[in-house]
């Protein structure tokens, strides 16, 4: 029963977490696009993204992955069959990629705040992609596990990065035809 709970838990946090990872990436966009206004409003703006990011991040976002974290331990310790399973590997393995990606947002963060950022809106959109393919990965495989080829997850990732891709560009096109 222990271990249901757990996973609910893990679950529950999951979702705080990724859609902490979705909108502060937005947020970064928006921040980076902020450059453009005037200096006043750029100054109203920034003070405004630095607290909205923060509160964001400390409170929802890096609690969540701890949480998501804390009880996948949990379910290994209850069930350390888990880790035998090949599937468990790879999810694992885009798990540390996920965790990365949370590390990455939290230097973008900082930059942004420090005024330093090098980051463009349009790299940011992208950036905000990898999430969304980590997250397709990692579903595909737990729902999935071993019932699906590796080289036709691999090309459904690929063309979802794609997809993604083309559909980032596509809105900044049409971002410029309209501004």
């Amino acid at each position: 029963m222990i271990y249901l709970y757990a996973k609910s838990i893990h679950i529950i946090f999951v979702i705080c977490w990724m859609a902490g990872l979705f909108y502060i990436v937005r947020l970064f966009v928006y921040h980076t696009e902020a450059k453009l206004k005037s200096r006043d409003e750029y100054t109203i703006l920034h003070k405004q993204f630095i607290i909205m990011e923060s509160k964001l991040w400390w409170i929802i976002t890096t609690p969540a992955m701890y949480l998501t974290v804390a009880a996948g331990l949990v379910m290994f310790y209850i069930n350390p069959a888990l880790l035998q399973t090949p599937w468990m590997h790879i999810k694992l393995a885009f798990v540390l990629a996920l965790l990365v990606y949370h590390f990455i947002c939290q230097r973008v963060m900082r930059s942004l705040k420090e005024e330093a950022s090098k980051w463009t809106s349009t790299q940011l959109r992208l950036w905000n992609e990898v999430a969304t393919i980590i997250l397709f990965a990692i579903v595909f495989i737990v729902v999935l596990k071993s019932a699906v080829n590796w080289i036709y997850g691999l090309m459904g990732l690929i063309a979802l990065s794609v997809l993604l891709m083309i559909a980032v560009k596509i809105y900044k096109r049409y971002r410029n035809k309209t501004s």
